[in-house]
């Protein structure tokens, strides 16, 4: 982004400064007394379907939405006029297919309600046909080959178990259905499909393990709890930096003073500009049915995060990606702008979305939370130790779900987990797993099966007390009753993280059937033949386990020792997805073939290498119309000074700090100049290669490697030796702390 010259820049900088200064008037936020009283407002759920359905749509939605039960063409035109009547009377004309393309986003074409008779008589229809499926271009969307430009057909499909809403935008309210995103020949080209094929495959994997302890469970559903870390600035500020507003990120900002070391930012007193946007947001996600519980300042000055109470993880994915849209649309109103980059600030903490994940029968029983009874105990325990086990055969899998150009900026530094994938259970758990490690390879009696039951139903229980610490640098915790994915980048969609943990879960699952199977019908019980293989699981897999300091170097000796990988880079971790074992696994639990998974590793490449590009040219365009321009203005004032004080008849002593201030100038202006001419080339270099991976290792390594850092050093040394009044490009002390 160029402006016409530098003054205009420069007064977009110090008029924003100027107007937070003389006070922003906060937007007035309606004052709702009761969450209770709004949520849901603009939400189809069941309970609403109750007033605006026959008996019969009715029970063909609930059966549909409860029990995965395909809805009928009869039925869904008699539900799409029930929506329709719902939507008309909040005063909806529109209605949108809601999806998540392969962008990260959410996409949405409106059509209306209205539509002419064939004698030409406007009326107000919405047809079962239209609510099921509808026909958006497919050919615009990353599919990593999938579909061509010519191949523009796609279908989007209702997905009734994530319940319809009305999306308010200024005075517009628009009808919107989530649907899943499919194109002509039947692959997924969205998030949606595969997470919806995980959970499936989960529940059927889960389901079959639970029959050992209790047979009544015939349902088993993955929970999700996301946290959504953000940061929040004045837009003025931000509209001043070109590289926040096209890259998500700040690519120069010398760090401030005082950044985040006094720790007094976090769970502080909210600022009451942010507040107000704070309770606006919420108030339009509780209308949506997001179930956002907690608000707090984060540990980097101008950081906060929201989190909801648990929910299905379909659901819960669908919310998140709401929020996000809802967030950056509401800090207009307030003159802010919402950053979910995931390191939009150097030097200071990055935000994640940490995914807490759980798995809850429909008995009411929370698979990873410690029961009370000997029963129950050991099933925790088995379910406990599979999770161990799918993240220790997967861990590559999950390192890659991971992937971004964003996240790389953020794993390993400042809080965030570092790139080698671990478990953090606790030291209760790690003394557990020991000692039924120990029982390895012995015959178990009848004291021993007792001793089993009861020394489990002691031991575990304790762990309702959250008497384990907590540990910031693990990528994969356990905090009591879930498992805490922490190195998810806030940017992300939930749904891939998601898919991939409940792949390896239903896979892992499946394993520890069939093996406790085989020793049941080699004559075991059955509560020893699952200790048996509890115990191999332990065995073979305790080196993923964790207690330590994840940033430690350490830590990345011990675990190159105990072969865990350590892929920081994006390009190299999204191979794990295109290995034969990666395709076995997706392709035996009928989440992607091989196709899909190609496709997918190939627009993830894409993604690394725009983003990075964007990073590049902005980078160099700072740099060569602002930065080094600056740099030159206050040279010449310099030389100016040192021609004075020479024709003042002053001797060279006098002018000596001001020609080593000039020397030092000249070295940055140098080398900023001489890398973002190397900068260029390379990216030129980059783009001739066809191969998308080959092209993305370029990126990475000779473009941002080589010269991202290097470019930064020397304008941020530039930023704290130019006259301040020719800066142009607000300053981190400004964006971080002027509200």
């Amino acid at each position: 982004m160029r402006y016409k010259n530098q003054k205009n820049m420069n007064s977009l900088r110090f008029n924003a400064i100027n107007n937070i200064a003389n006070g922003p008037i906060p937007v007035k936020v309606e004052n709702t007394a009761r969450i209770t009283g709004i949520f849901n407002e603009n939400v189809f759920t069941l309970k609403t379907a109750r007033h605006y359905l026959s008996d019969d749509a009715y029970k063909s939605l609930l059966a549909s939405t409860r029990g995965g039960k395909k809805i009928d063409r009869i039925m869904g035109n008699q539900i799409a006029n029930g929506l329709r009547a719902w939507a008309e009377s909040k005063g909806v004309t529109h209605f949108t297919h809601w999806f998540q393309p392969l962008t990260g986003l959410s996409a949405e074409k409106h059509d209306s309600f209205f539509t002419l008779k064939g004698d030409g008589t406007p009326i107000e229809e919405f047809e079962g046909a239209a609510l099921i499926q509808q026909e958006p271009d497919a050919s615009s969307f990353p599919s990593g080959g999938l579909r061509a430009t010519f191949e523009a057909r796609g279908y989007t499909a209702w997905d009734p178990s994530s319940p319809a809403f009305i999306m308010e935008i200024g005075e517009g309210k628009t009808l919107c259905i989530p649907t899943i995103f499919v194109s002509y020949t039947g692959e997924s080209l969205d998030t949606k499909t595969p997470l919806i094929k995980a959970l499936v495959a989960l529940d059927k994997a889960a389901v079959d393990v639970c029959q050992y302890f209790d047979k009544n469970v015939s349902k088993v559903t993955a929970t999700l709890g996301w946290e959504q870390e953000y940061f929040v600035v004045d837009a003025g500020l931000a509209n001043a930096r070109p590289d926040l507003l096209l890259t998500g990120r700040t690519v120069f900002g010398h760090a401030p003073a005082k950044g985040q070391q006094l720790d007094d930012h976090y769970f502080g007193a909210i600022p009451e500009r942010v507040y107000a946007f704070m309770r606006d947001y919420e108030q339009e996600s509780y209308r949506l049915g997001i179930p956002l519980r907690t608000r707090h300042n984060e540990v980097a000055p101008a950081q906060f995060e929201c989190a909801p109470i648990f929910e299905e993880a379909n659901l819960a994915v669908d919310h998140n990606t709401l929020l996000m849209d809802v967030m950056t649309r509401v800090a207009k109103r307030h003159n802010l702008m919402v950053l979910l980059h995931e390191k939009p600030f150097a030097g200071i903490n990055g935000s994640g979305k940490h995914n807490n994940w759980s798995m809850s029968t429909d008995t009411g029983v929370n698979l990873l939370a410690p029961g009370k009874t000997p029963k129950t105990n050991l099933m925790f325990l088995t379910f406990f130790v599979n999770t161990i086990k799918a993240v220790h055969d997967y861990a590559d899998l999950l390192r890659a779900t991971i992937a971004s150009a964003g996240n790389d900026h953020r794993l390993g530094a400042n809080e965030a987990p570092p790139a080698i994938i671990s478990i953090f259970i606790g030291k209760y758990l790690t003394d557990v797993l020991h000692q039924v490690e120990k029982r390895v390879g012995g015959n178990f009696d009848e004291q021993d099966e007792a001793i089993l039951k009861l020394d489990i139903h002691k031991s575990i229980p304790e762990l309702m007390l959250d008497n384990t610490d907590r540990n910031r640098t693990s990528p994969f915790a356990f905090t009591g009753n879930k498992f805490e994915f922490r190195a998810v980048g806030s940017a992300a969609n939930c749904a891939g993280p998601m898919t991939t943990l409940n792949t390896i879960m239903a896979q892992t699952l499946q394993n520890f059937k069939t093996e406790v199977d085989g020793l049941i019908e080699k004559g075991e019980k059955k509560e020893v033949a699952i200790m048996q293989t509890i115990q191999k699981y332990i065995v073979e897999s305790k080196s993923v386990l964790f207690e330590g300091d994840g940033y430690s170097e350490e830590w990345e000796k011990e675990a190159a020792k105990r072969k865990l990988g350590n892929v920081k880079t994006t390009p190299l971790a999204l191979d794990a997805f295109v290995t034969d074992r990666a395709k076995e696994l997706f392709e035996n639990n009928d989440i992607y073939n091989h196709l899909e998974l190609e496709a997918r590793h190939e627009i993830m490449l894409e993604a690394y290498v725009k983003k990075v590009q964007i990073e590049a040219r902005v980078m160099g365009d700072l740099a060569s119309t602002l930065i080094i321009p600056a740099a030159l203005k206050y040279q010449n004032l310099l030389i100016e000074n040192i021609v004075g004080l020479k024709n003042a008849g002053l001797d060279a002593a006098a002018s000596a700090s001001q020609k080593e201030i000039l020397k030092q100038l000249s070295t940055h202006i140098n080398v900023i100049s001489e890398n973002v001419a190397s900068m260029i080339e390379a990216r030129k270099k980059a783009n001739e290669i066809t191969n998308t991976r080959d092209m993305a290792i370029a990126y990475c390594d000779e473009v941002k490697g080589k010269h991202f850092d290097l470019i930064r050093y020397h304008v941020d040394k530039l930023e704290l030796m130019v006259d301040d009044s020719h800066w142009m490009l607000p300053k981190y002390r400004e964006l971080l702390f002027l509200r």
